[in-house]
């Protein structure tokens, strides 16, 4: 026996509270093998935790099938407040949590969250995408996933959902789980419930961002978010004319409640101006100009980019190959600009305020 051998063993017994393997997880400290004594030190969140036998057997049981003449002492510990504040969220493996959000329909936001957690991708970070729009769940189409489900993985008897992959990204929606013409009617505590599921009941892997894609406006799914992970930053998503400006400040300004107080690291304007395939070189200003701008302004951050009108946008969302798949698009060499520029202000978002928490919400 040796530790390599045994850290691999360990490496196949699953942490009930992320779905992940215990290694992966750093749950595993001071191992020590000697002989046919092998010994270890299994990190718990609280001495209190439910799974506490069950690992310690499932532990035993994983050496000893390797090893069938092993000894094996497994020490139980809780972690430091430190180590418990670091991982205070339901996936403490996801560094950053990026919330895209509208203040109306029908201005791109999920173009843009696919895209730009595809452009993060390209950038060679680990993403995943969740569409947090219930009601109308189109990731499934733009990454060309219809009609696939999910796996169920079941771990110490609770079931855990396997995200969907779509090139290179962690995928989840509901419109994995519901037939597509099905119609999503859900009050506030079952929108929380499924929102809750998708965090706590799914198997991410470890990711360097997770992309959500909300809802437009300010309701149960975007307190549910925040309730529940502790979301890095908001970017929000607006086209140039006015009305939907007026919306987006009203949407960007719930993240701003001193209740709330999630940072709102950019703005993406979307629609900019169409240029039309034969005259690349030309601007038509449909919907108007400064949009983007005058709301970066008011949420004092920065425009992540301006996406232009190109017909390759809509083609690529319906085939399910997104735009930002393409190399001299256009349309694609703007989303790379914005994932650029996110990559920027989380950075920079990291370095100046503190970790995010949890919020707690009393409305």
């Amino acid at each position: 026996m040796d530790k390599t051998r045994i850290v691999e063993v360990l490496g196949q017994v699953m942490d009930p509270d992320t779905g992940r393997d215990l290694i992966s997880m750093n749950r595993v400290k001071d191992l020590q093998v000697e002989g046919d004594t092998v010994q270890f030190t299994l990190l718990l969140p609280s001495m209190d935790s439910q799974y506490k036998q069950q690992l310690n057997f499932a532990c035993i049981a994983a050496v000893q099938k390797v090893f069938p003449s092993a000894q094996v002492h497994v020490h139980m510990q809780a972690q430091t407040q430190q180590a418990q504040q670091q991982s205070n969220s339901v996936l403490p493996h996801v560094h950053n949590i990026l919330a895209v959000a509208s203040g109306k329909g029908g201005v791109g936001k999920s173009t843009v969250a696919t895209n730009l957690a595809l452009g993060l991708h390209q950038l060679g970070a680990r993403v995943g995408l969740l569409d947090a729009d219930l009601y109308g769940p189109s990731i499934p189409t733009m990454l060309g996933l219809q009609g696939q489900r999910p796996a169920v993985q079941e771990v110490y008897g609770k079931p855990r959902l396997q995200p969907l992959e779509a090139h290179g990204l962690a995928v989840m929606s509901i419109g994995f789980i519901v037939e597509p013409e099905q119609a999503v009617v859900l009050r506030g505590p079952r929108l929380a419930g499924i929102i809750k599921q998708f965090f706590q009941d799914c198997t991410w892997p470890e990711l360097d961002y997770l992309v959500v894609d909300l809802p437009p406006g300010t309701g149960d799914i975007q307190l549910t978010l925040v309730q529940t992970v502790p979301v890095t930053g908001a970017i929000m998503v607006t086209t140039p004319q006015e009305v939907a400006v007026i919306d987006a400040v009203k949407a960007m300004n719930m993240f701003r409640l001193p209740s709330v107080d999630v940072p709102i690291l950019g703005v993406v304007e979307n629609m900019s101006w169409f240029t039309p395939a034969e005259l690349p070189d030309n601007k038509y200003f449909l919907f108007g100009e400064g949009g983007g701008r005058k709301l970066a302004k008011v949420s004092e951050s920065m425009l992540l980019g301006q996406v232009p009108i190109v017909q390759g946008v809509r083609e690529g969302g319906d085939r399910g190959k997104p735009i930002v798949l393409q190399e001299d698009n256009p349309a694609a060499q703007a989303f790379r600009r914005v994932a650029q520029n996110t990559l920027r202000q989380v950075a920079v978002r990291n370095e100046m305020l503190a970790p995010t928490q949890i919020v707690k919400v009393n409305m």
